[in-house]
């Protein structure tokens, strides 16, 4: 799916949806290794009727069975398909920015933590291009000493060598996923930005070194996730459908309902909000 070129830095109302419901549909059914026909005999409906869905022509009672069939959920799926979902806007607490940088097709978020009364800062992700984050903190005096890899896909850590030249910064990403210049941690390792803290959860599924950092002490938790679980859908299970959709549910939906989820695409969210219109979670 191609998206628009859009920068924000704490804003996120402009950014679409990372997924369609022909996305959703596909990244179910290639997760658990459905096929078009078997999915028809799941669903009680004809082969026509399934190709007809996925070529994006809604029928409402075509896309309810096939929700059912491959443990969706049916209304947020609907809602989603009827163009009646868009995630609450969210404003950027104060210690929390996003960006947005094109990348190939598509774009994708990164984001800069900081402390507000030390002053000091780490980024998560780098984006495309993470000059958008530099120019951020010389404007905002704020020292970057961390840079936090959610995992080692090609459009975040595009720009990793330059942002840890241009700071001096320590990255780190999961042992799961060696990456050259960034010191291995394990999940479940705390860290902290001056007086804020950083809690790591394993959320694989998506990538084999999938983490999930949260983040304490700004006025909202916020949960930096990368793609583990996007506004209305998820990352695809390219290592496990199973483990991403249940590392998703354990790690990140049993967040406080207030915690702002900030993805590697798409829109911020809340955890509340997606319990009830995440296709893959509200069944």
């Amino acid at each position: 799916m191609k998206r628009n070129s859009l920068h924000f830095k704490t804003m996120a109302r402009t950014i679409p949806l990372e997924d369609g419901f022909t996305d959703i549909i596909g990244k179910a059914q290639r997760g658990q290794s459905i096929t078009d026909e078997s999915l028809a005999g799941l669903a009680g409906i004809s082969l026509s009727a399934i190709q007809s869905l996925k070529a994006g022509n809604l029928d409402e009672a075509t896309l309810t069975k096939v929700a059912g069939a491959l443990g969706l959920g049916a209304n947020a799926l609907l809602a989603l398909a009827r163009g009646s979902y868009q995630p609450v806007p969210i404003t950027a607490p104060e210690g929390l920015a996003c960006f947005n940088t094109d990348f190939e097709d598509m774009t994708v978020n990164s984001y800069l933590v900081w402390d507000p009364s030390t002053r000091e800062a780490a980024f998560f992700d780098t984006g495309a291009d993470g000059q958008p984050m530099l120019d951020f903190a010389s404007a905002h005096n704020l020292k970057v000493k961390q840079i936090f890899i959610t995992h080692i896909h090609t459009d975040h850590i595009l720009d990793l060598d330059r942002l840890i030249e241009k700071t001096g910064a320590q990255a780190w990403a999961c042992v799961k996923e060696p990456l050259a210049g960034a010191e291995s941690f394990k999940p479940g390792r705390s860290f902290t930005i001056g007086n804020l803290s950083v809690e790591t959860r394993e959320t694989s599924g998506h990538a084999a070194g999938g983490v999930t950092f949260v983040v304490g002490g700004l006025v909202q938790p916020v949960a930096i996730v990368g793609d583990s679980i996007f506004a209305a859908s998820m990352g695809g299970g390219m290592v496990s459908y199973a483990d991403a959709a249940r590392n998703n549910r354990e790690q990140v939906l049993t967040l406080p309902d207030a915690s702002i989820i900030c993805s590697g695409h798409g829109p911020l969210t809340t955890v509340g909000e997606q319990k009830v219109a995440n296709p893959f979670f509200a069944a």
